[in-house]
Formats: structure tokens, sequence, C-alpha cells
């Protein structure tokens, strides 16, 4: 078999946590497009209901919608659960909800604070150790976590100390999975993103002097594509990375490289 063949996903099954848009929706058509069934788990689920039937036109692969708060245990039990039940299995899947709010430190809220790890950590959290649990018990699989560039440096000129921290966490929280369930074939691995011209990002006229800004501090002078995250996280839920665990891939065009 040639490595193009080895990795396909055909037979695989999996879910995509914010999978509605943005990145998650781009690395689930790529999952699909691989050959995967996949979930599109989404606390709105209009959305993810249009975007599981997009991708299931593009790909002719079985795409399912599904309701789910990341940081409610319940549903993330019942949201595994319900992966299963429809997909026949779960054998990957990416950890990608999460939220920024900018504000400045000694302005935001411990509300506003509380809100951004529940989403970012916590939520990450339930979600990579409650669909570990049914992978250690079926055999082994492999969990992608959206991490950020900004776990690794402090972003500027907006203030966002919660969100900087929340990945961090995330970051973190992939090695030391990694290395528990190293022995148990449940691979955990994490793709820091830097800054993604989003279809959300894009349309946000508020974000134009930010993002100006970031172009002018970037080596490649420009966004990222959600698109240029697909190949990394379909190597990552195939069998042609069986080796590589609690790795934190950058993909943010030299940006934290200086």
């Amino acid at each position: 078999m040639g490595i193009i063949e080895s990795m396909r996903l055909d037979g695989k099954k999996g879910f995509v946590t914010g999978g509605a848009r943005g990145i998650g929706k781009c690395t689930a058509t790529g999952f699909a497009e691989a050959g995967a069934e996949v979930a599109i788990v989404d606390l709105d689920i209009d959305e993810a209901e249009k975007t599981a039937k997009e991708i299931a036109e593009k790909t002719g692969r079985k795409v399912v919608a599904i309701k789910c708060d990341c940081t409610k245990e319940d549903e993330v039990k019942a949201m595994v659960d319900k992966v299963v039940a429809e997909l026949g299995g779960l054998d990957f899947c990416h950890a990608n909800a999460g939220i920024c709010i900018n504000a400045p430190a000694e302005e935001m809220t411990f509300d506003q604070w509380n809100k951004v790890i529940n989403i970012n950590l916590n939520g990450v959290f339930l979600t990579d150790t409650i669909a570990g649990k049914y992978m250690l018990e079926h055999g082994g699989g492999s969990i992608i976590n959206t991490a950020s560039m900004s776990g690794h440096i402090v972003n500027v000129p907006q203030p966002q100390c919660a969100y900087n921290a929340s990945k961090a966490g995330v970051s973190q929280l992939t090695k030391s999975l990694a290395v528990e369930w190293a022995k148990k074939n449940v691979r955990v691995n994490a793709i820091s993103p830097g800054y993604i011209g989003t279809d959300l990002v894009l349309a946000n006229k508020g974000l134009a002097p930010l993002i100006d800004k970031w172009n002018a501090m970037a080596p490649m002078g420009r966004l990222g594509k959600p698109e240029e995250l697909e190949s990394i996280c379909v190597y990552l839920a195939g069998d042609t990375s069986t080796f590589t665990t609690g790795s934190d891939f950058i993909i943010d065009g030299a940006f934290t490289c200086f």
C-alpha cells in the first residue's frame, strides 16, 4: 500500500466538537474526504445540521449532527454514546470547541474568566476523558485537541489572558493524557493554529484593524486558511501516525519563531 492510500480513513468513525463552522467544519470535511464517517457536534444544532448535510453531499460519507454543550458532563457522555450508536464506533475525535473574550485583566470579570476556562479547557478535558474511556475499552483511538499558538506566546495588541491560559492548559493536558495512555493504544495530540481567517473572523469588521496589525507582524504577511489545518488532522486521526503522541503542532506561518 502506498503512502497516500495508507493515510485514508476508510472505515473510521469520529466526531468534531465546534464542528458547525470555522476550523471544525474544515477538519470534519477533511476527515470525510479521507473516507471517515463523522459527527458534527455543536451547541448550534441548526448550523450543525446544515454543515452535516453539506459535507455528506460533497463527500458521499455518512455525516450526522449532534447537539452538545461540552461543558456539561452528562451531555458529553450522551453525545459520545450517540456517536457510537449512529456511526457504529469511535476511532478518533477532534476536541475543537472554544471561545475567546478580549478584555484587560484588571477589567475582566470572574464570570468571563470562568466562561473561557470552562469551554476551552474543562470542555476539552470532558471530551477527551469520556471519548478516551470508550477508546481504552475498545482497542484504542486518536484524540486531537485544538490548542493555539496563544499557549506559546502572549498575543498583542489584544488583551486575552484567559484565552492564553486556557490554551496553554490544553497543550499540557494533551501531553499528560498522552503519557498516561501511551501503552494503551490511545494517542493524544494537539494542533496550535496561529491567526486563521475563518468566515466569522473575516466577516467581523471590528477585527479589521487587528488583522492588519497581525499581518504586519507575521513572517508570511497573511492569515492562515482553515483548509491549511485539514491535512495534519487527517494524519493524526489515521494509522500512519501511530508513533505520534503527546505532540503539539504549531501551525502559524512562523509567527511564533521570533
